[in-house]
């Protein structure tokens, strides 16, 4: 009598543990990206002021963001402007920023005035969000997914047909 009530006991245990749902499966979530500066890491997140004094908070939740970080003294950052120009325009949906580097805004904005440049720009007077982002040498250019997660970087000009086939499918 005892076997069969112990029997009973275990074929009843393996049952209920059989029918709970979903538990065995469900795989295990995705952990969540570790913060840094390189793909597959999701982008540290801060804020700046744009050129009208707002501050603006970098990446935009729920929107892929382009960062690009630049300053008007350097000849390959002056290189890729109307590319970068060319891409915000085409590209609203797509939260993009010019992080200018250590200039005053007054110079930043004189720059742009002469060159009919429209695009986004941030200011980053002290340079803390390049140190943050690791920025060496300029331009360099971060793409982060709608989930905050860096996509791509790069050192060096970008153009917008890149920028454009790297959004296309994030």
């Amino acid at each position: 009598m005892r076997k069969t009530l112990a029997i009973f006991i275990i074929l009843l245990a393996v049952a209920v543990a059989g029918c709970a749902p979903g538990l065995a499966q469900q795989p295990p979530a995705a952990p969540a990206a570790d913060t840094g500066v390189t793909p597959g890491k999701s982008a540290p997140r801060f804020t700046l002021k744009d050129l009208g004094g707002n501050a603006v908070a970098v990446p935009a939740p729920g929107r892929v963001t382009v960062v690009n970080f630049w300053a008007t003294w350097c000849p390959p950052c002056r290189e890729e402007m109307p590319e970068l120009q060319k891409f915000a325009a085409a590209n609203p949906a797509v939260a993009f920023y010019a992080v200018n580097i250590q200039e005053p805004a007054a110079k930043v904005q004189a720059f742009l005035n002469q060159q009919g440049y429209t695009m986004p720009v941030l200011l980053d007077a002290g340079g803390n969000v390049a140190q943050t982002y690791r920025v060496t040498a300029i331009p360099t250019t971060v793409v982060v997914d709608k989930d905050g997660v860096i996509k791509f970087r790069r050192t060096g000009p970008v153009t917008d047909a890149e920028l454009a086939g790297l959004i296309r499918d994030l």
